[in-house]
């Protein structure tokens, strides 16, 4: 099938009011040029240096997220132009990303990330740190940043019951934020090519979507497979 017909298909799966993030890590420009074509213009990448490749090269009209964790040092390259930043997994992230926004003059979105999975290895905040910060007020002085809602990854699991605890729990964690902040905290960023339909189901209002578009990348390690689900 081409990119065109599977992103027909995903995007006819998607309840209204649900925004589509095309993954296209790894994936050449020329492809990302084909879902354009098709009227896709969300992408995610995972690593600023490709995001940054892909930006010089393709359409400006373009939304680029970056979807994967972010390196302090990294926050410049993407400042710029990036639209929304989903891994925000620190507090300073936050004040690195808020520094460079307001070097730009520019207020840039995110997305606070919470640590669901039973993998150590996935990323994110641990929700009693989170709504911590949040208490403390610190965020009133970011005013280059806009937070605009919360992103996690299920446990990267066939135990359904086990995903749809982790979706659960990240939709109640979004709605216990939301006392904080106003109605632009809008954002639940759950799902992925794997699990996507059972992240609808608990409220997701963004999904990251990337071998149902542009299909299976070949990968060597576990690792690397379980990425795959992107």
């Amino acid at each position: 099938m081409s990119i065109k017909s599977q992103l027909h298909d995903v995007r006819e799966s998607l309840p209204a009011g649900v925004t589509l993030v095309a993954v296209s890590k790894t994936h050449a420009p020329a492809r990302i040029e084909e879902a354009y074509a098709a009227g896709q213009r969300i992408f995610g990448e995972n690593r600023p240096q490709e995001m940054v490749t892909k930006y010089r090269m393709l359409p400006k009209d373009i939304e680029w997220h970056l979807i994967g964790h972010l390196q302090t040092n990294k926050v410049k390259l993407v400042a710029p132009f990036v639209k929304l930043i989903h891994s925000v997994d620190s507090e300073r992230l936050v004040r690195v990303i808020n520094n460079e926004a307001l070097k730009l003059g520019r207020v840039i979105d995110i997305l606070f990330e919470i640590h669901v999975a039973e993998e150590e290895t996935k990323s994110g905040w641990q929700y009693e740190q989170l709504l911590k910060y949040v208490q403390s007020g610190a965020l009133r002085t970011m005013t280059g940043v806009r937070v605009r809602g919360v992103m996690g990854v299920a446990t990267y699991t066939d135990d359904e019951f086990r995903v749809r605890l982790d979706f659960d729990l990240l939709a109640q964690h979004k709605k216990e934020l939301s006392a904080y902040f106003d109605d632009t905290f809008d954002t639940l960023s759950m799902g992925m090519s794997d699990d996507y339909p059972l992240a609808l189901e608990y409220g997701s209002t963004m999904v990251r979507i990337g071998s149902l578009i542009f299909g299976k990348r070949n990968y060597g390690t576990a690792a690397d497979q379980q990425e795959e689900t992107l």
